[in-house]
């Protein structure tokens, strides 16, 4: 197979404690992300130069369902690594100070953050995104989506898409996102500024 996922970065049942159920997180990887390299690898074999690209690379080139599939890979594993068992709390280090930096204060990006993935309409997901001038800025995209074909660098992102929440939400997106900050990765978010 010419693409693949790594696998989940703490077990199938590593966010429990932070709200993230173990058939929640087995579902979504393994239903949604790994189908979506399932169907870029079914493609990849009926084209060779396709086959040969990056993920990256594909989504730099591509359109169409291919982009999606690529997009939607990428996406979901940036997300896994978003969250993390020790993950939550306020940033220090870098990562708070950039957040201080460009949004006044912790609460004010909290709350820019908490808003946009809430109420973001439809499938998509929400971003701390680094723009060229290195201001960080909260970012929504919607479907499969992602800030690379925007010039943006990814710092940190959560997928508000259903599949993402459901098994333990049902329809409640705010109440899954009040658990997204319990299990915030800062680490790795600092790790890419």
């Amino acid at each position: 197979m010419a693409f693949s996922i790594p696998p989940l970065p703490y077990g199938y049942d590593g966010l429990v404690a932070k709200g993230l159920s173990k058939e929640q997180l087995t579902y979504h990887f393994d239903k949604h992300h790994q189908g979506y390299v399932v169907k870029l690898n079914a493609a990849a074999a009926t084209n060779e130069a396709l086959a040969k690209k990056s993920i990256e690379e594909i989504i730099g080139t591509e359109k169409g369902p291919i982009f999606n599939l690529a997009a939607q890979i990428f996406n979901h594993t940036f997300f896994w690594n978003s969250l993390s068992p020790n993950g939550g709390g306020e940033p220090k280090g870098k990562i708070g100070d950039a957040i201080n930096a460009s949004f006044g204060s912790f609460d004010k990006f909290k709350d820019e953050f908490t808003n946009a993935a809430v109420g973001h309409f439809g499938s998509g997901w929400a971003w701390l995104v680094k723009d060229g001038n290195n201001n960080l800025k909260v970012y929504q995209s919607h479907d499969a989506a992602t800030p690379l074909t925007e010039g943006l660098k990814p710092i940190l992102t959560c997928d508000v898409w259903e599949h993402a929440y459901y098994v333990d939400y049902r329809n409640d997106r705010a109440a899954y996102i009040k658990t997204f900050w319990n299990a915030v990765n800062w680490e790795f978010a600092e790790s890419n500024l």
